[in-house]
């Protein structure tokens, strides 16, 4: 005997077999509106590049369906054929009954405006220091772009090649301590075809970098405190612990790379550096230090900018 699906209930339709939902959901906007549902009554988190139940849906969806964001609306009509919805209820499955995030189930998320392969090893791309890799880091580098540019704490390698891919000619290297993670920053190196230009390193913080310098030191490194760590939502557990937690306050790393950057910029270089919400401690760590505090058009807090000429002013407090 056929399910059908009513309309009227409140409760989970994960409950039915993929049979009655097929047979049941055709277009593309079912299957936004259905899987909008569901996450709206899973109480999902979404903090992984979407905002809200609906968001997470399309990009569902669209991601099952490789159709690109500025798909054309009509295309919502477009019944599926039963391999794509079959796709789309199992990817909402795995999402509500696991607390994945939904760019490990699709294997993508995309950064800068460009794709990047992500898996468990890496974190997912999030950091609003895209929105200065989309600017060319101009305000730090108004006349001509860096020549040499250092991605520490790499991971997945986003912020690196997205920054080669904004400024053609400079030269980046990607430095981490995992061998997980440097295998998918390869992984994107190849993808987007920049190895001429792009290298992947093994490096504890700056202790495989020895020698050498950069114009511009960027890092998005592990900083969450340890109250935070533990209070994250699921989702967040999926995401290498190595890359998340660093200490009590969090700035277990961070010290390090304030300590060690300036022996690895050049005289006239830049570091930027990602905390987050460990910004406080940053300040209470060290009261005397002018960092700059970065704002974003699109929201993100905890970027923080210090010139080689800061670094050397205030080496006392980072030593």
């Amino acid at each position: 005997m056929t399910t059908h699906l009513n309309a009227e209930t409140s409760h989970s339709t994960l409950s039915l077999p993929d049979t009655a939902l097929v047979s049941d959901l055709f277009t593309l906007r079912d299957y936004l509106r259905w899987v909008s549902s569901e996450f709206y009554l899973a109480g999902l988190h979404y903090g992984h590049g979407t905002e809200s139940a609906w968001d997470e849906a399309v990009a569902l969806c669209l991601g099952a369906l490789h159709l690109p964001w500025n798909v054309d609306p009509a295309v919502l009509e477009a019944r599926l054929l039963p391999v794509e919805r079959q796709r789309i209820i199992a990817l909402t499955r795995k999402r509500v009954t696991s607390r994945q995030p939904l760019p490990y189930l699709l294997g993508e998320a995309f950064f800068a405006g460009h794709p990047f392969n992500v898996d468990e090893r890496v974190l997912i791309p999030r950091s609003p220091i895209a929105e200065l890799i989309e600017d060319g880091f101009s305000a730090w580098f108004p006349e001509e772009p860096p020549e040499s540019v250092l991605d520490l704490c790499t991971g997945s390698g986003c912020i690196g090649i997205a920054t080669g891919l904004y400024l053609p000619t400079c030269e980046v290297t990607l430095a981490d301590i995992s061998q997980d993670a440097l295998a998918v920053a390869r992984e994107n190196i190849t993808r987007h075809d920049v190895g001429d230009r792009v290298r992947a390193v093994a490096s504890d913080v700056f202790d495989g970098l020895e020698g050498q310098r950069f114009d511009l030191i960027v890092s998005n490194p592990p900083y969450v405190d340890a109250r935070d760590l533990a209070t994250m939502p699921a989702e967040f557990r999926h995401e290498p612990a190595l890359a998340l937690g660093a200490g009590k306050d969090g700035l277990d790393i961070v010290r390090r790379i304030l300590r060690e950057a300036r022996s690895h910029l050049s005289d006239t270089g830049w570091l930027i550096v990602e905390v987050g919400n460990s910004d406080r401690h940053v300040e209470a760590a060290f009261p005397d230090v002018p960092f700059l505090w970065l704002d974003f058009e699109r929201g993100g807090q905890g970027v923080f900018a210090l010139s080689a000429d800061e670094l050397d002013a205030h080496a006392a407090s980072f030593a």
